[in-house]
């Protein structure tokens, strides 16, 4: 397997890519861009729903900037990992454990034999909540996670109304690999930038539609209605009573205030119980902190910076 590079988007000087295979059979892209001298440990990296490691680049020089190593994966279902419907636009997935079976056969196969420890964990979207979950049942592969934007809660959708009994209901019925209602082929990247709802920043914005542009096999549309139910029934577990106050995992929660995909107060909910984390919102950000404009990502790599052990203050 190779990464896409453009000009627009070069690939990270000293790169190695490769794939592994997980127990139930899905073939995965990896990634490891190694570390500078004076490496302060290793940085893992998961996506949201729908992104693939190519959109990551800039992130990576970014923790290389900062003396880490990093780590990456194509999470089932999306970039160059293995489709599991015949349309390989459709984000699909029979449950979110499925999720947590990739992360752990990376860090096993990539991460422990492979890269310098300490391990750290970056997350946004969906990859921020495989983490979570993660730590809920008790893994402790990183000694602290910085969470962005992650999905514990939808944005404008209060216990998720109607949404969640429909897609359950639509399951059942055998109807989980159909895209979920309202939903389409178009891909979010290709959407006009006045209209998107991720980054107020449109160089970033544009960048990943040039990569999706080279290598369109990198596209992931609408989820399917298996995809929905799974995450609903993450979500809603995620806010009951008490899971947040189990954790054990140090955590940062960086939520974006003006993020129209997941639920900002669910976000500083939740993070108001854990017992060794903490949570920010960043005033004006939308949903990819890490692909917005560069006054809002140095407040989050401030953040990062200040909860990250061996990481320098950057001014």
């Amino acid at each position: 397997m190779n990464l896409v590079s453009i000009p627009a988007n070069p690939a990270p000087s000293d790169t190695s890519v490769g794939s592994i295979e997980t127990p139930d059979g899905v073939t995965l892209r990896y990634a490891r861009f190694a570390p500078p001298p004076g490496r302060r440990g290793t940085v893992c990296l998961f996506q949201g729903r729908a992104e693939f490691i190519e959109k990551y680049f800039e992130v990576a020089r970014d923790l290389r900037d900062r003396g880490f190593a990093v780590a990456t994966i194509d999470f089932r279902g999306q970039g160059l990992s293995a489709r599991a419907v015949r349309d390989s636009r459709k984000g699909h997935a029979r449950r979110f454990s499925d999720y947590l079976i990739d992360l752990e056969t990376f860090v096993k196969e990539v991460v422990l034999p492979d890269c310098p420890p300490p391990f750290f964990a970056l997350g946004h979207g969906m990859g921020a909540t495989v983490l979570i979950e993660s730590a809920a049942r008790g893994h402790r592969w990183f000694d602290r996670m910085v969470l962005a934007s992650p999905m514990i809660g939808l944005a404008h959708q209060p216990l998720f109304g109607a949404a969640a009994p429909v897609a359950r209901t639509l399951r059942l019925l055998g109807l989980g690999r159909l895209t979920v209602p309202g939903g389409s082929g178009r891909v979010a990247a290709f959407q006009p930038f006045a209209d998107n709802p991720l980054t107020s920043d449109p160089i970033r914005h544009a960048r990943t539609a040039a990569v999706i542009e080279a290598e369109p096999a990198l596209a992931v549309a609408a989820p399917t209605v298996a995809w929905a139910d799974a995450a609903y029934r993450t979500m809603a577990a995620m806010q009951r009573p008490h899971y947040a106050a189990r954790l054990r995992q140090p955590m940062l929660l960086v939520a974006g205030g003006r993020d129209e995909i997941v639920s900002a107060e669910a976000i500083e909910r939740f993070g108001t119980h854990l017992r060794a984390g903490s949570h920010l919102v960043i005033p004006g950000a939308m949903h990819d902190l890490l692909m917005e404009q560069d006054q809002i990502r140095k407040l989050f790599w401030a953040a990062f910076d200040a909860f990250v052990p061996g990481t320098p203050l950057y001014g």
